[in-house]
């Protein structure tokens, strides 16, 4: 197979969809890949690494989506790489396709096989390919809200750690999936008084056993959520319902009874954001204000840490794309009902019902599309 990697170019997405190791292994396994120049460069991958590696460099993403039997990326494509794809082609990415009719219009359009990592599968429930990105996010997220906090870019000028006769922080962490515990842990670890809710008795209990002594929760009604949104310096929004759009926690006139100066980091802004006033941002203008409560959501936190980011990624798509390569799309879905599961459109048919769903669209299921 004829595996095409192009540069991102998403805003400051610094990310890339194959390393160098990913590329040799592919090359080891009989397949030609096919690197767009400088693709690796934002997380120090030079071209040479990606030679040696046995890559051919291509100086242009037309080239590569010109030849390229599959593209494999990290962020959705943007509207100029639509147009370069087609029918026939598999694509090898990041979708966020609830929240996003115009993506999802143009890749129907396309005619081309998509698959999601983020709704890809395993034998216990989870999402092995968002997994390492919302490690990465959620360990971010107190970073980057003790940042927004910080007076000058217009927070409340509060020290989560706290010093000796001034009390720490507050934090709020909604959702207490792979997000949640990373984003506690670190919270936590910088001496903040952190709290995670979630609708889940059995994740709470586990919660506790693990970590009691470092974080409390609670469950994660309508009425504690705001209750503790209340006195929270930082809110870290950590939901997700895979592949579809998040919930809307928290309301624009909710704000109003927040902590004047309050922070909320929306990580699930990628699926349309948990906060009714969050609207996606990007790491050079991250943050905004509504109603004197401060937002950071940007869509693409792990992408300030490329290079951790992309070796921690590339690491978990490896063995799928190998599988893409090796086999042929239908044979490995077929063979692996976890990668059946990231198909998301096929031959300009929708193939995850709860896109479907958010966007008002009919579908056809994964398995059905294996026969088209």
């Amino acid at each position: 197979m004829k595996i095409g990697c192009p540069k991102e170019i998403k805003p400051q997405e610094f990310r890339v969809g194959m390393t160098p190791d990913a590329v040799k292994e592919a090359v080891n396994h009989g397949h030609g890949v096919m690197v767009e120049t400088n693709a690796g460069a934002g997380a120090g991958f030079s071209d040479a690494d990606y030679v040696a590696a046995g890559a051919t460099i291509l100086g242009t993403a037309e080239e590569v989506f010109a030849q390229a039997d599959m593209i494999v990326k990290v962020k959705e494509p943007q509207a100029v790489e639509r147009k370069r794809l087609r029918k026939g082609q598999v694509l090898f990415t990041y979708l966020h396709l609830a929240p996003d009719p115009a993506q999802t219009k143009d890749l129907l359009d396309s005619g081309v096989t998509a698959i999601a990592y983020e709704t890809v599968t395993d034998d216990r429930g989870g999402l092995p390919l968002l997994a390492p990105m919302s490690e990465v996010a959620g360990r971010l997220a107190p970073q980057v809200g003790a940042w927004t906090l910080q007076k000058a870019n217009g927070g409340r000028g509060v020290l989560l750690g706290g010093v000796p006769g001034v009390l720490p922080g507050k934090v709020l962490v909604i959702g207490g999936g792979v997000v949640g515990t990373h984003a506690a842990k670190i919270a936590a670890g910088m001496g903040a008084d952190v709290t995670v809710i979630d609708r889940s008795v059995n994740r709470l209990r586990y919660l506790d056993d693990v970590f009691g002594r470092d974080f409390k929760n609670a469950y994660a009604s309508a009425a504690n959520t705001i209750a503790l949104a209340r006195e929270a310096d930082l809110i870290i929004g950590a939901v997700l319902i895979p592949g579809a759009a998040a919930p809307k926690l928290i309301s624009r006139a909710q704000l109003a009874e927040l902590k004047p100066g309050a922070a909320l980091v929306d990580v699930a802004i990628d699926q349309g954001g948990c906060f009714e006033t969050s609207h996606a941002t990007t790491h050079q203008d991250p943050i905004y204000e509504v109603d004197g409560i401060m937002h950071y959501c940007v869509a693409n936190m792990p992408g300030a840490v490329a290079r951790t980011s992309t070796q921690a990624l590339g690491n978990a798509t490896m063995p799928f794309m190998l599988a893409l390569a090796d086999k042929g799309w239908k044979r490995a879905c077929a063979e692996d009902r976890h990668l059946l599961a990231g198909l998301n459109t096929h031959k300009g048919k929708l193939t995850y019902a709860a896109v479907g769903t958010a966007l008002g669209l009919p579908t056809i299921t994964a398995a059905e599309a294996l026969d088209l």
